[in-house]
């Protein structure tokens, strides 16, 4: 089936990133009046983080990109009306609306349910969905629209490629992975004395960083159905992809590959991307 639409989950500013700017950054006001981490400029020209990661979609070849905001979402709409986006993309946006009993919106299943919900179309298509605070490579996007032999997929990313800290590789969620590529479960932050056991027969670690490809048809029933998390209070879209493979085992492909994922965690990474043309 083919996939030429990209779903992009807008990470909002985290009181994570804003605790780690330094005295300097808080004086320059780098985060004054910058609503979510992905519009941060960076690289030479000071361009939005999100434009990296579009150019790279457009790079793999998606012409849809569907942007998942929360209701406050102005200066989004100012980005794409006023071209601040590669072109050559068709590109909406999705509004997740938080319910009327919740003070934060419901989580990521959530967002991507309402996103469906919006745009119909992609009930009854393949398409790509992953964080807007991570900058996947073309070569990752690429991966998610070739000829599998699943209706969905995601990239299990080999952890010694990055170059994160232990510390940081530790907070990721690890995969379970059958000898024939399937998924069988994502594993949230497991303890140290887990992680040997969920090791490839190479005795590599597997790490999921949240980019999947869906058939909606699949997927769709356990975005409605998803539990909220006891912890976090949310619909967790991992926990709807778990809850997925637990019915259908051979249902999500892991497509492996070997390669650092630059992202926007803290204040500290706005540098790492300085040399952006």
């Amino acid at each position: 089936m083919e996939n030429n639409s990209l779903v992009i989950m807008i990470g909002g500013a985290s009181s994570r990133m804003k605790r780690s700017l330094s005295s300097d950054q808080k004086n320059k006001g780098v985060m004054d009046h910058i609503p979510h981490k992905s519009l941060i400029p960076v690289g030479k020209n000071g361009k939005p983080f999100l434009f990296y990661l579009v150019e790279n979609a457009k790079q793999a070849g998606y012409q849809h990109l569907y942007l998942i905001t929360s209701p406050g979402n102005e200066a989004f709409k100012k980005l794409v009306d006023e071209g601040g986006l590669p072109s050559g993309l068709q590109v909406s946006i999705a509004v997740q609306q938080v319910p009327g009993d919740r003070e934060k919106p419901l989580g990521t299943a959530d967002a991507l349910q309402q996103c469906l919900d919006q745009y119909p179309v992609l009930k009854k298509s393949t398409f790509t969905v992953c964080n807007g605070d991570n900058l996947y490579s073309v070569g990752a996007l690429q991966d998610l629209r070739s000829e599998r032999k699943a209706a969905n997929a995601l990239i299990s990313y080999a952890s010694s490629g990055f170059e994160f800290t232990d510390e940081r590789i530790s907070k990721f969620a690890v995969m379970d992975i059958s000898e024939d590529s399937f998924l069988k479960r994502i594993i949230e932050k497991p303890s140290a004395q887990e992680i040997p056991n969920y090791m490839d027969d190479t005795g590599e670690l597997r790490v999921s960083m949240n980019i999947f490809s869906f058939y909606g048809t699949d997927i769709y029933p356990y975005l409605q159905n998803c539990p909220l998390d006891p912890v976090r209070d949310e619909k967790e879209l991992p926990k709807a992809v778990g809850n997925l493979v637990v019915d259908d085992p051979q249902s999500v492909l892991c497509i492996p590959r070997l390669e650092h994922i630059p992202d926007l965690t803290d204040a500290n990474d706005i540098q790492l991307f300085k040399n952006l043309e």
